[in-house]
């Protein structure tokens, strides 16, 4: 076996992302600390983008983008985390090439 460094690229549809790096924790606009085990609702994440697929048409590497992190595959590489999922199962990418955006900036 040799040692050469295999570059991973995604396929058909899939996109690879890491999650931001979050105590959690998060405070409301008032101020109020809410702790990370504090569940009202399903809490949708924002994550780079760092892989896509062939068949990927509205996301690129480096955009941002909003997914539930709990339906996710979860795969590490070098010591970092990162979550695999179909390009259907994101709900908003930020980017700066935008055609429909919402008047919301990250």
């Amino acid at each position: 076996m040799t040692d050469a460094k295999l570059e991973i690229q995604m396929l058909h549809d899939r996109v690879m992302v890491r999650v931001s790096q979050e105590s959690g924790e998060r405070r409301s606009s008032g101020g109020i600390v809410i702790p990370a085990t504090a569940q009202v609702a399903k809490r949708l994440v924002w994550g780079e983008v760092f892989g896509v697929g062939s068949h990927v048409r509205s996301v690129k590497v480096g955009d941002q983008v909003l997914f539930n992190p709990e339906e996710q595959y979860e795969v590490e590489v070098q010591g970092q985390t990162y979550l695999v999922m179909r390009e259907r199962d994101l709900h908003a990418v930020a980017s700066e090439r935008t055609e429909q955006g919402t008047g919301l900036y990250l």
